[in-house]
């Protein structure tokens, strides 16, 4: 609900209004703390999967610590293309951007237990992904014919349903614990249900700030509790510098194929993710459609975002859909509001003991984070899908879609006789996914789509199955 004595409903509407400092810096934190813990959870999930310790002894921890502050840095930066703008470059609107969730599919098999060498090939991949991503601005309007609700929910779905197994085993004890005795054991569960029960008492019991930022005050608890249980560890603080610049090339830039294609066919679906939050940032804060010109401009700055962050150590970015929400909550439209938050971020990204600060949270408490965060994705595909006139022709996009490319990222021996490149985009699960459904919508005929959802409904109500044979 918007507040009077932040401006007048004509200027809460308006993005290039600037509302007081004393109320403006606060709503920028609060847009900052709506999507912390979403930005640099990332980062620590692939330095876990590439096989990073998470140990204050490991040779590869500081470049943990560089990712979590390259991931706050250009969160920032990126934030700030889109809200000042570029030329065409930013749509100018209130919108925060963040590390992707949706690339985690495809950038975990790319480094699985190969090592901080490993993150050469995903650097190469995010910058080439970023500069196709920067072309679809170009042409996005003309083929969001080609992803319906039912591509997309199917999508967003999947990148859920791939993640939510990585929110168990870090709630557990973490990957690399797979298999010792501590591993599930009372202690780590204890604290990532506490992160759990806490994140869901605040979201339904209150209201506010205090609701929107659930889950960051999910993991304070757990961390409390962490903290009582002597399982965290502040060794690391002390030694992280107080100041440090961005380092380009610091993981190097290696291109392969695999890496490039998997990272366009995401910036893909990146872009169209990105074209439903400007579209929600205008109905929800002006009451109006999103112009051309601002959409185009939110897809050129996704991908020069992302571009920018590969060539310097980060991961790739997107909209914030948290944001979003957040805005027709507050009535505030104002851009400058956001540019607040962004500054916010790039202090946070310049100040290596801030990175160093997260990294002492035991991975069971952001195990619990996570469970619910995947959860929350696999929550909003399934809501996008909820749109889908579920008639026969449908159904079978969606569950051919769905089984192959579930299927496959289950069993991945299935493909085995693959050659390496065309296993690690098979076995993700989204990009089959994804592919099969985008084709299936251009050529099944539409004549189908006109059976009603009904007959389907009846079929199987009165036969004990479905009907699609027919």
């Amino acid at each position: 609900m918007s507040d009077s004595s932040i401006g007048t409903p004509a200027q809460l509407r308006d993005p290039n209004y600037t509302p007081p400092l004393v109320k403006a810096v606060p709503l920028g934190i609060q847009h900052v703390l709506a999507m912390f813990v979403s930005n640099v959870t990332p980062a620590i999930i692939v330095c876990g999967a590439a096989g990073f310790g998470f140990g204050s002894n490991s040779p590869d921890f500081p470049q943990m610590i560089y990712m979590i502050q390259m991931s706050m840095f250009f969160a920032g930066i990126a934030t700030l293309i889109q809200t000042i703008g570029i030329g065409p470059v930013g749509a100018r609107l209130p919108i925060v951007q963040g590390t992707s969730f949706a690339f985690i599919p495809i950038m975990i098999p790319l480094v699985a237990g190969k090592g901080v060498d490993a993150i050469a090939v995903l650097m190469g991949g995010i910058v080439a992904g970023g500069l196709f991503h920067a072309v679809l601005g170009l042409f996005i309007g003309r083929i969001r014919f080609a992803l319906p609700p039912l591509v997309t929910g199917l999508v967003v779905t999947m990148i859920g349903l791939a993640l939510v197994k990585v929110g168990v085993q870090y709630a557990a004890g973490g990957v690399p614990a797979i298999g010792t005795p501590e591993y599930g054991s009372a202690l780590n569960w204890t604290m990532a249900c506490t992160v759990i029960l806490v994140t869901l008492a605040l979201k339904f019991y209150t209201r506010g700030m205090i609701s929107v930022s659930a889950v960051l005050i999910g993991l304070l608890a757990g961390y409390a509790v962490a903290l009582m249980l002597g399982q965290v560890n502040f060794g690391n603080v002390g030694r992280a510098a107080s100041f440090a610049l961005p380092n380009p090339l610091h993981f190097g830039l290696e291109f392969t194929f695999a890496a490039i294609i998997g990272f366009c066919l995401m910036s893909f679906v990146s872009a169209v993710e990105t074209v439903g939050d400007v579209s929600g940032i205008t109905k929800g804060g002006a009451g109006r459609e999103a112009s051309d010109k601002e959409i185009q401009g939110a897809t050129f700055a996704d991908g020069v975002g992302t571009a920018v962050s590969g060539f310097f150590g980060a991961l790739p970015n997107t909209s914030f859909s948290q944001n979003v929400g957040l805005i027709a909550m507050t009535g505030v439209m104002s851009r400058h509001v956001v540019t607040i938050g962004a500054i916010f971020l790039i202090v946070c990204g310049l100040i290596p003991k801030v990175g160093a600060l997260i990294s002492t949270v035991p991975i069971e408490v952001l195990g619990g984070g996570v469970i619910v965060m995947f959860g929350m994705v696999v929550a909003a595909g399934v809501s996008m899908l909820s749109d889908v006139n579920w008639n026969r022709r449908n159904m079978v996009i969606f569950a051919i879609a769905l089984s192959l490319g579930l299927g496959l990222q289950l069993e991945p021996g299935a493909l085995q006789y693959l050659p390496g490149t065309l296993k690690v985009l098979a076995t993700s699960g989204i990009l089959p996914a994804a592919l099969i459904a985008i084709v299936l919508n251009l050529v099944l005929p539409e004549d189908l789509a006109g059976e009603a959802t009904e007959e389907v409904s009846g079929g199987m109500a009165g036969h004990g199955k479905g009907s699609l044979s027919k």
